[in-house]
């Protein structure tokens, strides 16, 4: 919370899972993050539901950071 505080930035992508954890961490942190002047987005598509982060490859990422969703 500081560092953003002190750097100020636009918008805040949470690069999270689509499991439970990953949908759970990303309320928390959008409901933390909420009394900032921050825009709060998350990945959507191009990512499976319940597939992890480490076995999409650059084109998956891609499309999915293209069609990121605001929380």
């Amino acid at each position: 919370m500081d560092r953003i505080k002190s750097e100020a930035p636009t918008e805040i992508i949470l690069a999270l899972g689509s499991d439970v954890e990953g949908e759970a961490t990303a309320n928390y942190l959008a409901d933390l993050l909420r009394a900032l002047p921050v825009s709060v987005t998350r990945l959507a598509q191009g990512l499976p539901a319940g597939g992890g982060l480490d076995q999409a490859d650059e084109l998956t990422l891609s499309r999915a950071l293209a069609g990121r969703t605001r929380l």
